[in-house]
């Protein structure tokens, strides 16, 4: 005994939508495997040790340490760079957090001289770690929405590298 057509229409649309729901879970899944390779510090975990608070992150795949932090209370991701000299933070992305502009200066990056404004950071917290006051610069020719914490904020803090572990320090 054969199917009515409706019934064969019902079905084949009931198994069209849910190879589209099993390829829409695939691609979120996968994407969510991408970030966590990309940044495996997105909720770094803080530890208190010794009158310390200490965090503890994760190298990434290409060998960089990348963790999820806030600034001024809002979420970003922090690309730690030691050979930063401070808080670098893209034009675009300091519009968000409500970063002013202050004087312009000159900055040598990777891609050569750029102007970039000097701004103050109220407030960065890293995990349980917090800083007040942090110096910082608006780089207009930056691309991407990644944080370069320099030494402006790294130098307040304790760190060491073990293994595939930055050990971050903060005295209480």
């Amino acid at each position: 005994m054969s199917q009515p057509p409706s019934s064969r229409r019902i079905g084949t649309v009931m198994l069209v939508l849910a190879w589209l729901a099993g390829m829409a879970l695939a691609v979120q899944w996968f994407s969510g495997v991408e970030e966590r390779r990309r940044n495996p510090n997105t909720q770094p975990v803080s530890l208190a040790v010794d009158g310390y608070i200490e965090v503890r992150l994760e190298r990434n795949a290409q060998g960089h340490y990348m963790a999820s932090g806030r600034i001024n209370e809002q979420r970003v991701t922090f690309l730690l760079d030691t050979g930063a000299t401070f808080v670098a933070v893209p034009a675009g992305l300091a519009g968000e957090l409500g970063l002013q502009r202050g004087r312009p200066f000159m900055v040598n990056t990777a891609n050569g001289m750029t102007e970039s404004y000097s701004t103050r950071i109220d407030s960065l917290r890293l995990g349980d770690i917090l800083l007040r006051d942090v110096s910082a610069g608006i780089v207009p020719g930056m691309g991407g929405d990644e944080v370069l914490l320099g030494m402006s904020a790294l130098k307040q803090l304790e760190f060491a590298q073990q293994g595939r572990e930055l050990i971050l320090r903060q005295p209480r």
